[in-house]
């Protein structure tokens, strides 16, 4: 039995280091990190981004596997920390607010890898190209990302993730 409790783990290990290793490596090969420190002026503090980064995937993963100590609110509430009749709504505008700046950072980055890959690629070249688009480029780009946010709206606020369409 402890052996094969063992070798899991051993899997399980090694499964995360290799899937982690691919994760930093598209993002080093995009070079997503020194292209968000030149477009901040903060190529100085290069160091601090990446860590930023490899810190946010370990905290993810590791609330990922270990969810009960990420379970925040049910602390807040069952010990009413905002008092008694104002623990739910002040917990649910909390969690709101959380929920909208990390919705918005997080499609900041997808964004951003999604165009780095595309960049490094060369696909919006090669298809400007092939299309015959001489102006114009960034207002399709901007019509692109409009069209995945007001169908990500669409999408989460008639809960269209219920039922399929």
């Amino acid at each position: 039995m402890f052996i094969k409790q063992f070798l899991l783990a051993l899997i399980g290990l090694s499964s995360g280091l290799i899937v982690s290793a691919g994760v930093f490596t598209v993002l080093i090969s995009v070079g997503l990190i020194p292209r968000f420190a030149g477009k901040m002026h903060v190529a100085r503090k290069i160091f601090v981004l990446e860590e930023t980064v490899v810190f946010g995937t370990l905290v993810g993963g590791f609330f990922s596997i270990y969810g009960d100590w990420g379970m925040v609110g049910e602390f807040v509430k069952t010990h009413e920390l905002f008092g008694r009749d104002a623990t739910q709504g002040v917990w649910n505008f909390i969690g709101t607010v959380f929920l909208i700046v990390f919705g918005v950072f997080a499609g900041i980055f997808v964004g951003c890898l999604a165009l780095a890959i595309a960049e490094m690629l060369n696909t919006i070249p090669i298809f400007a190209r092939r299309i015959g688009f001489r102006h114009g480029l960034g207002i399709a780009i901007l019509a692109v990302a409009l069209g995945k946010f007001i169908g990500s709206l669409i999408y989460f606020t008639q809960q269209v993730y219920l039922y399929g369409g």
